[in-house]
């Protein structure tokens, strides 16, 4: 039996877990773009990066700052949730944090850089949306870029390419080919507040 949560479980996580429903609706967009890319990208564990895609900002029933995916990964492991999961949950934030990063925000310290498939994908997933709206991966490294994250600009172009070449093409086609506002069936199944 896999320890791997439902979709439904997810939702519930998140929900229980105090998330509004704006994170929520993210969640969801942010797995419908995961699950285009592992459409795409076979050697991904599927029900890992969905799952992962689902809770990766759990943490934001916490707090909205960078922090939210340290918050997260404890909520996981409070949960009694995989360590694989955990772990994407804690990577999710851009292509990953390195430790200038880590020193310079005052985070605590832990590996936030996506290693794993899985948790690449689910990061970059995350970074080609925007609150519930898919767009390219220009969107997310030009924030940076005028936040003067020019490092972490840096990780995401080469994740986009990285993971482009898995995907067989410009993973920027993701947007037309799901549409901006995909539809979220799990969503609609919940009152969400």
């Amino acid at each position: 039996m896999s320890r791997i949560p439902s979709d439904r479980k997810c939702v519930e996580f998140l929900i229980d877990a105090g998330c509004k429903k704006r994170v929520v609706i993210h969640c969801a967009t942010v797995r419908a773009v995961a699950d285009e890319m592992t459409a795409h990208i076979p050697e991904a564990d599927k029900d890992l990066v969905t799952a992962g895609a689902l809770l990766h900002d759990i943490g934001r029933s916490v707090d909205h700052s960078i922090l939210h995916a340290y918050y997260g990964a404890q909520i996981a492991e409070r949960l009694s949730l995989p360590r694989s999961l955990i772990d994407i949950i804690l990577k999710h934030t851009g292509a990953g944090l390195d430790e200038q990063d880590v020193e310079e925000m005052g985070l605590p310290q832990a590996d936030y850089m996506p290693r794993t498939l899985e948790e690449k994908i689910v990061a970059h997933a995350d970074n080609l949306v925007s609150d519930n709206r898919v767009v390219t991966h220009e969107h997310s490294v030009s924030k940076l870029v005028a936040k003067g994250a020019f490092r972490g600009a840096d990780r995401v172009e080469m994740l986009h390419m990285e993971l482009s070449d898995l995907y067989g093409e410009d993973l920027d086609v993701i947007p037309e080919r799901i549409g901006e506002y995909p539809e979220l069936k799990i969503v609609g199944d919940y009152d969400l507040q």
